[in-house]
């Protein structure tokens, strides 16, 4: 496989541990995972060296879980349960930590002010999607019907989720603790690396595999590529 040209995406659902290596040198693999390697390393400054010996090194050992050869079926109760349950627990903590952060906080230039603000329209807008998710598109997919507009709806929900990622490396510098952080704010930019990770890796698994109609005869065509 020549990484460079690879888009990231594809890495991120091929290459056991990827998304770490992402996460490391901060290129983003869901929103942006159409972007090749080599044009993300390029936009970030990046030398390829380092990033290609990872990824490289972590070639060399089995997927934990190729979900590209699971059932559709198998997939989504995995999303359910590892994903959209944990946001639903992940969510409220991290805009009660926020809150008390901001408050006690508060005259600090590093308090990430508008954070838990922040965090509770990501949620609002995050629970909406879910159940639209939950609700309609995927009992579709569950009967192999694959319909290109509620699939077309959550794929531009998932770059709005993309910018709300960005707001929030804006508002807390990359994530990054300020010296003498107490444990509340230790806590909190825990969660939000957590968070950003799952959410990341939800959609690249939606965007890349699971919204990825199978080859006619396998599933059922909707009709909009006729």
């Amino acid at each position: 496989m020549q990484l460079l040209t690879q888009p990231l995406g594809k890495l991120a659902t091929q290459i056991s541990g990827a998304t770490r290596v992402f996460h490391q040198y901060k290129l983003d693999f869901c929103c942006g995972g159409q972007q090749s390697l080599a044009e993300a390393l390029h936009k970030r400054g990046l030398e390829t060296g380092p990033v290609l010996a990872a990824l490289e090194a972590l070639q060399q050992k089995p997927l934990a879980k190729d979900w590209r050869q699971a059932p559709a079926n198998e997939l989504i109760d995995y999303i359910l349960q590892r994903y959209h349950e944990k946001h639903r627990q992940q969510l409220p903590e991290l805009i009660r930590l926020a809150r008390r952060v901001e408050h006690v906080h508060g005259d600090s230039p590093d308090c990430p002010t508008g954070q838990a603000d922040q965090l509770d329209a990501m949620l609002q807008e995050l629970e909406s999607h879910m159940q639209k998710e939950e609700q309609i598109l995927f009992p579709m997919l569950r009967q192999g019907i694959y319909p290109a507009g509620p699939i077309h709806v959550m794929q531009q929900e998932h770059l709005q989720h993309g910018d709300e990622l960005a707001k929030l490396d804006e508002l807390t510098d990359g994530i990054r603790l300020p010296l003498g952080a107490c444990n509340t704010w230790t806590a909190l930019y825990l969660g939000l690396r957590e968070l950003k990770e799952d959410l990341m890796e939800h959609i690249v698994l939606e965007n890349e595999i699971l919204f990825v109609q199978p080859s006619h005869g396998d599933g059922i065509c909707c009709g909009s590529c006729q």
